[in-house]
């Protein structure tokens, strides 16, 4: 008797907009995955989730960017600098931006999605971005609650099957071994670096884990120009401690 071939669900892979950077991750974020973007102040964490909003929404795509400190009017201002018009996509219902504070955060997580969850799914959003996710983290005092409330966001968002950016304030070179709770339930971690060498400073960016892809173990130069961050073949040899 001929034995039945089992057929494998082939994994999805979702741009990342950003030129280079998905040839160190297999193509791309999985699809529905929730991953992190850590960095310290002016690595690159607002403009790496934007870009990898504005994928999506040249595709036609429905995208959500929840903040926490930007005001709408200042970064719509901003992100034209790109040449990201976001009123244009806001206009034909694409583009949501979703002003939050860390409590109401935790509100959703009691209710079970909340606002937000009422945006996610009655427009079909299929890219998230939460930026950042830094104050969140600092309304818990006690790690097994902050893990407990990680979890419970992360199930939130999961449920929504949306592929999701989430950002983290936090200079790469003085973590501890993935010291936040916060890290433990993402897919992905992704850390950009903005290192001072001699007279200047430099980014680097670095895909510390990405379940389920062989990624990169090599820290690459990138750069922000005109049109957003590219991820260049050069590969930062020093090591960072």
């Amino acid at each position: 008797m001929k034995k039945r071939k089992i057929k494998r669900k082939k994994e999805v892979r979702i741009n990342s907009g950003i030129k280079g950077f998905d040839d160190l991750v297999e193509g791309g974020f999985d699809e529905g995955s929730v991953n992190m973007i850590v960095g310290s102040s002016g690595s690159g964490k607002t403009i790496f989730a934007l870009q990898f909003l504005m994928a999506g929404l040249k595709k036609g795509e429905s995208c959500l960017y929840v903040t926490f400190e930007e005001k709408k009017e200042e970064f719509y201002d901003n992100m034209k600098n790109f040449g990201w018009d976001l009123s244009k996509y806001e206009k034909k219902g694409k583009f949501f931006f979703l002003e939050y504070s860390p409590e109401k955060v935790k509100v959703m997580i009691e209710e079970g999605g909340g606002e937000m969850e009422s945006i996610v799914t009655r427009h079909k959003i299929t890219r998230l971005v939460i930026d950042s996710v830094t104050s969140f983290a600092l309304l818990f005092e006690d790690e097994l609650e902050k893990r407990e409330a990680a979890l419970a966001l992360f199930d939130i968002i999961r449920k929504w099957k949306c592929t999701s950016l989430l950002t983290l304030e936090e200079d790469p070179k003085e973590r501890k071994g993935g010291s936040s709770s916060l890290e433990f339930e993402v897919d992905s971690i992704i850390l950009l670096y903005f290192i001072r060498q001699k007279r200047k400073r430099k980014r680097f960016v670095e895909v510390l884990k990405m379940r389920g892809t062989k990624h990169s173990n090599e820290i690459h130069a990138l750069e922000i120009g005109e049109s957003g961050i590219e991820v260049s073949k050069e590969i930062y040899v020093n090591g960072i401690d």
